[in-house]
């Protein structure tokens, strides 16, 4: 793909833009892919068989739910705008000719008759941002000037979240096709988690977290030849997965906690997939690193 890899968000009181520099949305699709369900343009499995959502609904919402709504798509030198209030469209201009890179710039103002006295939290946005650049290193996003980068996805994740120095260990790091996985140990009580599933913070784990706990506590019992208790291998442990897998089924319309079985259709199952994983690449790295 190797397009939209910056991101631009300026937030202030009531005004929030977002610029990116992907391709911008097909100039003839604009009003539908902000105003009509079924219009998010990844029916396409060859390219978007991995999306937490398939039609839009995002956009769409935040169209209805603001005061002002402007759209402005970029795309082979020519721009076209389209503006709404409501969700009602009020301007639809004619395609004209630019000299601005391509991409696609969002404009919006809450609507203030159904937020009430509301206002941005930074600390939680910059949250959110700081995710998606965990989960997709090498993208930057800049937010009212301060830049957000991640060379090394959930290591760095772990590594911010963390005490490095009062870690056991360094944080262990392996990635494959479609999943991802960091992890270490650090003073606390308790197991501490962060996962994600298809670029989605699944706050409430899933089967891809209950995989990954089985698959440590299997793994380790396997190289050591112990009968290790599972709470003594998980104590204090600081873990966080990303798997990517095909049409996910999430257990509630907040997507917070995955239901699905299986990776794919009549694929391997969320759990032989990572256990396979775990068993591979972690039982490499203590071979390799028994220190």
């Amino acid at each position: 793909m190797g397009y939209g890899k910056t991101i631009e968000i300026k937030a202030s009181d009531y005004k929030v833009t977002v610029r990116d520099y992907g391709r911008g949305i097909p100039l003839g699709k604009v009003i539908d892919c902000v105003s009509k369900i079924n219009t998010g343009g990844k029916y396409d499995t060859a390219a978007f068989q991995k999306s937490v959502g398939l039609n839009g609904v995002g956009t769409k919402a935040v169209n209805a739910l603001s005061e002002t709504f402007t759209v402005q798509s970029i795309r082979n030198g020519q721009m076209k705008e389209v503006e709404y209030s409501r969700g009602e469209l009020v301007d639809n201009h004619n395609i004209e000719k630019t000299t601005i890179r391509n991409g696609t710039r969002v404009v919006f103002k809450p609507d203030l008759e159904i937020f009430k006295n509301f206002h941005f939290l930074p600390e939680y946005v910059e949250e959110q941002i700081w995710n998606y650049v965990y989960l997709n290193s090498g993208l930057t996003i800049n937010f009212n000037g301060e830049r957000f980068y991640s060379e090394n996805g959930l290591k760095d994740l772990l590594e911010r979240k963390t005490d490095v120095e009062k870690n056991r260990y360094s944080v262990i790091h392996l990635k494959g096709d479609d999943i991802e996985v960091a992890l270490t140990h650090g003073d606390q009580y308790g197991e501490e988690y962060y996962s994600f599933v298809n670029g989605q913070h699944t706050t409430q784990g899933g089967t891809h977290l209950a995989a990954f706990r089985e698959a440590l506590v299997r793994t380790m019992r396997e190289f050591y030849k112990k009968d290790f208790e599972p709470s003594d291998i998980r104590a204090s442990i600081i873990g966080s997965i990303s798997l990517r897998i095909q049409n996910p089924v999430f257990e509630s319309q907040t997507k917070t906690r995955l239901g699905s079985i299986e990776m794919e259709p009549k694929g391997p199952t969320v759990r032989i997939f990572i256990n396979d994983f775990i068993k591979r690449e972690l039982d490499n790295y203590l071979h390799q690193t028994p220190d």
